[in-house]
């Protein structure tokens, strides 16, 4: 779906504060979670990517705004003219409103499930055939699996961890004993991860029949407390969202991967920033838990529903109804690229781009497959940001190092919440005699580029690929991204220089191709954008085309601000924060931005300049954000394939006429919708028609 962005903002601020604009965005993925023309089981996982997002939300950006307020600053400067402490306030008020929109959803669409005969029942509709299912299942799979701690009487509270799922239990004892010195005694029951959130029951005829596992727990406390007189007891939903940053040591005698080790672990004890509980639990019950655990004011406080952790949603069962799902659709081939012979033979012709996940993303693996057994391969370089959990790039490149080659892998270990599976497949590259290279210190490796070096006719030849996104197997079934497949002998060379600055980072390196934060990209785009402004003055072609997640540096805000002021037509699709606000007369009046969420992620980074007739085009790893500009190393790769230039610009237009009927998104309402009588226009589904028609051209 795509929402074209209103001016939120009616005072003179030029720009939308970050935090507040991502909340918006969040938004539009709840929007989805009520939309009716989308399937009504992904609309359910549409509400688990809103609760996932969130989560992580809070890990990082509420715990550095909170940051901010215990350092006792404003941030009025970087944070768009709002104090950090009114932020706070205001960021807890908008999710409160959210969480009871999601609310809301979830109930409309559990009644939709009814009509379809698929039943989400609690404790209370259990009937005596589902009981016996239940308690044999309870005490073969969940019981094992139970993490009960009695904290009624214990004097340090226990630490609870980060994201997890609690029932807090309060058991009112029977007068008689004595075995407490308080009436209520307290538990909490972590919810195990372990275990699949929702568990399919018996069918009866044609109804289907599911338990949420916090239900089927709530079914089981007489089994679990069974030693306790007691003459009541309930279960609550609790849980907390701590500070995700990591603070590194600076301890000399540690290796980089250590350190990073150490902070992942440290990062289950940081600060909390959210607390969330169910609205309707007993005062006592909670006073208890917020003054045992230490939860002050400068922490979100939430009340929420009965059940947390809604991001398992994601996760939730297709039931065998593929009539509730998205249709699925099989990634094509690329056009005169195939996967039975020489990849090399091919590329070596001309330029090649893949699309995925329209386009299959195994020409990644398969070209790093065939440069692992190929002779004549010398070499491999190749930059690692996040891989899948069971990666065929990485078993690639050790069968690379097996047959001779050798390869080297510059591997961000600090890619947010995959460091631990980094850490585990560096130490396993390790071992296998693939070199790592760790980057640069203070600078994050976010460039997503190989290039390979093979022996022809006695001289060494480049190949390369270049990729908006990671090379992760599973994130490709997902993620929209762009992947430039190139034996352009300057790229290859070139990508080769980013290498060489991984390992002599004094050394600043010279392009005439690539673009390459952190040195390059600021001023790259400045000059491109002020081409644009230089030539609707003098009447020549010009405009720009932006496509990437996240527009947030306020610089390149101006500029692209300026360059609306001098006439420049603008066209943005932003994914997520968009810190621009377009259409305001005397500033940005020539500029749209329109949103795009659907099936897929948006994830590649497009970027088009009209240039005076002479299109110039970039794929970037780079969104226009400072940490991207100037605290990261990033690439963006030029287009020279005429055919690919025209692929690129078609694509774009697509997504951009998903805006002719788009729904508004409005500061305080999420449901302004399309008129029911319209057939929505989605471009993913476009896009995959477009590259069918290029296979049958």
């Amino acid at each position: 779906m795509t929402e074209k962005i209103e001016n939120l903002n009616t005072t003179k601020n030029e720009y939308r504060n970050r935090e507040l604009s991502w909340l918006q965005f969040n938004a539009r993925v709840l929007q989805e979670a009520e939309d009716h023309s989308v399937p009504l089981i992904e609309r359910l996982r549409f509400l688990g990517i809103f609760s996932n997002n969130l989560d992580e939300f809070f890990k990082v950006r509420y715990a550095t705004v909170r940051r901010i307020v215990e350092a006792g600053k404003g941030g009025r400067s970087f944070l768009g003219g709002i104090s950090a402490s009114d932020l706070l306030e205001e960021i807890t008020q908008i999710v409160i409103e959210q969480q009871s929109q999601s609310l809301r959803i979830l109930q409309k669409i559990r009644k939709e499930l009814h009509k379809e005969n698929i039943y989400i029942i609690n404790e209370t509709e259990v009937t005596k055939a589902q009981s016996e299912f239940i308690l044999d299942y309870f005490i073969r799979k969940v019981s094992p699996a139970l993490v009960t701690i009695m904290i009624g009487e214990l004097e340090e509270f226990p630490s609870l961890k980060d994201s997890a799922a609690y029932l807090a239990v309060r058991m009112v004892m029977k007068k008689d004993d004595e075995t407490f010195q308080s009436r209520s005694n307290f538990a909490l029951i972590e919810i195990p991860k372990v275990i699949d959130r929702f568990i399919v029951l018996p069918s009866k005829g044609d109804k289907q029949y599911i338990i949420i596992l916090d239900d089927l727990i709530r079914y089981c406390l007489n089994n679990i407390f069974s030693i306790f007189k007691y003459e009541s007891i309930s279960a609550h939903m609790i849980k907390i969202t701590r500070d995700a940053e990591l603070d590194i040591d600076s301890d000399l005698s540690r290796s980089f991967i250590e350190k990073i080790s150490k902070s992942v672990k440290n990062r289950s004890s940081g600060d909390p920033v959210r607390f969330v509980y169910d609205k309707s639990i007993d005062a006592e019950t909670l006073q208890f838990l917020l003054q045992k655990m230490g939860i002050d004011t400068t922490d979100s406080i939430i009340p929420g529903g009965r059940y947390h952790n809604r991001r398992d949603y994601m996760k939730f069962p297709s039931l065998g109804r593929n009539d509730l799902l998205y249709k699925k659709i099989e990634p094509l081939p690329i056009k005169g690229l195939s996967m039975q012979g020489s990849l090399f033979d091919k590329i070596a012709d001309k330029d090649y781009l893949l699309y995925a996940p329209y386009q299959s993303f195994s020409y990644v693996v398969k070209f790093l497959r065939e440069a692992a057994l190929d002779p004549k391969v010398k070499s491999i370089r190749i930059t690692i940001y996040r891989l899948a959990q069971i990666s065929h790039i990485a078993s690639s490149l050790i069968n690379a190092v097996k047959n001779g080659k050798k390869v080297t892998v510059q591997i961000e270990l600090q890619a947010r919440f995959d460091e631990e599976a980094n850490i585990e497949y560096a130490e396993q590259m390790q071992s296998e005699g693939v070199r790592l290279i760790f980057g640069v210190s203070g600078l994050k490796v976010h460039c997503k580029a190989c290039v390979i070096e093979r022996l022809e006719n006695e001289k060494i030849k480049r190949y390369a690929f270049i990729s908006t996104g990671n090379f992760n197997e599973s994130t490709a079934r997902i993620y929209t991204d762009y992947t430039l497949f190139t034996s352009n002998q300057k790229i290859g060379k070139e990508i080769n220089k980013v290498f060489d600055f991984f390992e002599v980072n004094y050394k600043i390196k010279k392009y005439n191709h690539l673009i390459v934060s952190p040195h390059y990209t600021r001023n790259a785009m400045y000059h491109l954008i002020d081409t644009e402004i230089q030539n609707k003055k003098n009447g020549k072609p010009s405009g720009i085309r932006l496509k990437m997640n996240s527009l947030s540096d306020f610089k390149m805000i101006d500029k692209l601000y300026q360059a609306s002021r001098a006439g420049v037509k603008i066209k943005l699709i932003i994914r997520g924060i968009c810190c621009l606000m377009p259409g305001v007369k005397g500033m940005s009046e020539n500029i749209e931005v329109i949103s795009i969420v659907d099936k897929f992620l948006e994830h590649p980074r497009l970027f088009i300049f009209e240039n005076g007739g002479e299109t110039k085009i970039y794929i970037s790893s780079a969104d226009f954000m400072g940490r991207n500009l100037d605290n990261r190393v990033e690439i963006s790769c030029p287009i020279y394939d005429k055919d690919i230039k025209q692929e690129l610009i078609d694509t774009f237009e697509i997504s951009w006429k998903d805006n002719v009927k788009a729904r508004i998104i409005s500061g305080k309402a999420l449901n302004k919708y399309r008129k029911n009588d319209e057939e929505p226009f989605r471009s993913q589904f476009k896009l995959y028609e477009y590259y069918q028609q290029k296979l049958n051209t």
